[in-house]
């Protein structure tokens, strides 16, 4: 058996206060200076930290607001002068599809490497757009040894990056004389994918490679920002991915034999631009990168049948739209087409689909999987785990609430790899939890899903018809 995969992890602390949700106001005028006050009786001890945070307060906006929200001394305060609130700066941050909840828990994540559990059960919605409206079997968790982390059984979340032959033919000997694609295959189905221009800062680019090296993973970064890595550049290309933009001149022979994957743009040249690469190093796997607009599926479709063609990256935008069009379809909508799609072609097995943007829990990354990927690529919550507030108008002349330009090596790469690991136990528990061994028969195992469309129109379908 092989060894088990394991991330070395520590906790880090935040640098900066936390952007809690909630706050307790204190009216003060009418308190009866009660000698067993209840907020001195929280159960959490907030009272205490709140003391101690308010003698280090710097900044009005720096407010205590680490309530938990059990309303203990709300309902229990004689004079009822207490009342919660919820802080107006968590409200700010992020967007529609990256909410604040979302990103409080990234944090979470980040420092402990922990999965996060609320003794106070799910308060979410059971459906909603997007992955939301997709739910996993968890049905083989009754099993003892279906128990994720802590269980008896190896689970696996190894994947293969590169194009299976459908038929392998040996000599006299039982040796392949044919067929056979180079592979890379990495310990866990995500790799780190380049950050929107708008996120971009060239500062971390050597604590993001750092953080592919030390997790297995790899990282996409374009060719041309490959000096920003610094001294330490050569050690980091088993780790690297380049992206080449349409035209661009290939990297170096001795650099590209280096590295293992590389990443093209797609264009009407793509055989010639693989012929090119496979000439300089036969072993490198090549992924073309497919923009998920109005014709990003079809397009994604048709390069399966091409058979040069080893790895598509198909991308949507950081929420997980379709790009540039009115009303976009969801990532995963678009990739159970494109799965469903090459699986009636009997050609899904051929080549392997990556699959980016909109995946911002560890529950899309295994959902994403269900749908049809053989492993995905993030970026925005690899940023979110440096404290970055997703701010929508992030701009250079503004002041960065994170103050991500401030960040040290250390603390960069130490908070990326928790959270890193964090998904990962949260990966092998869903598995453990589906009755799935291995990521590789994650890929496209609909049977262990459900998705709200299809339950809604089998239930109410025949009743009332199709939904407007």
């Amino acid at each position: 058996m092989p060894k088990k995969y394991h991330i070395e992890t520590k906790k880090i602390a935040r640098r900066l206060p936390p952007v809690g949700k909630f706050g307790i106001v204190d009216w003060r005028e009418d308190c009866a200076r009660c000698h067993n006050c209840v907020k001195k009786a929280c159960v959490y001890d907030r009272y205490r930290q709140e003391m101690d945070y308010i003698k280090d307060l710097k900044t009005v906006e720096s407010l205590f607001f680490e309530c938990m929200g059990c309303f203990s001394c709300v309902q229990s305060c004689t004079k009822g002068i207490l009342a919660m609130t919820v802080n107006p700066m968590y409200e700010r941050m992020g967007n529609s599809y990256f909410t604040p909840d979302i990103i409080a828990t990234t944090w979470n994540q980040a420092d402990t490497a922990a999965i996060p559990v609320s003794g106070a059960g799910y308060r979410g919605k059971f459906t909603g757009p997007g992955f939301d409206a997709m739910w996993t079997d968890m049905s083989e968790i009754v099993r003892p040894t279906r128990d994720g982390i802590h269980g008896r059984e190896y689970i696996s979340t190894a994947v293969d990056i590169g194009r299976k032959p459908r038929l392998i033919t040996f000599d006299e000997k039982g040796k392949p004389s044919s067929g056979l694609f180079p592979l890379v295959d990495i310990p866990i189905p995500l790799i780190i994918d380049k950050l929107p221009a708008k996120y971009f800062f060239p500062a971390l680019l050597p604590v993001f490679a750092d953080t592919a090296r030390r997790t297995g993973t790899l990282l996409i970064i374009d060719w041309e920002h490959y000096e920003l890595l610094g001294a330490e550049k050569e050690q980091f290309l088993p780790h690297l991915m380049f992206h080449l933009s349409k035209d661009k001149h290939l990297p170096p022979k001795d650099i590209l034999c280096k590295t293992r994957l590389l990443e093209i743009s797609d264009d009407d040249n793509l055989e010639n631009r693989v012929k090119e690469l496979k000439s300089v190093s036969p072993g490198l796997v090549v992924a073309v990168r497919v923009d998920l607009d109005a014709h990003g599926e079809q397009r994604a479709i048709e390069l399966a049948h091409q058979p040069f063609i080893e790895v598509i990256h198909v991308v949507a935008d950081i929420n997980g739209n379709q790009i540039n069009v009115e009303k976009p379809k969801f990532v995963k909508d678009m990739m159970r087409h494109i799965h469903t799609s090459l699986v009636k072609d009997g050609i899904r097995d051929e080549v392997t689909i990556m699959a980016g943007g909109g995946i911002a829990l560890p529950e899309h990354l295994a959902k994403q999987m269900l749908c049809g990927a053989d492993l995905v690529s993030v970026n925005m919550p690899l940023m979110i785990a440096l404290e970055c507030q997703f701010c929508q108008d992030c701009r250079e002349d503004l002041v960065c609430p994170g103050k991500i330009e401030e960040i040290t090596r250390e603390y960069g790469v130490g908070r990326m790899t928790n959270l890193i690991a964090a998904w990962h136990d949260q990966l092998i528990e869903m598995m453990g939890a589906m009755g799935i061994r291995e990521a590789r028969r994650l890929r496209g195992e609909a049977g262990r899903a459900m998705f709200f469309e299809d339950l809604e129109e089998d239930t109410f379908g025949r009743l009332f018809g199709a939904r407007k």
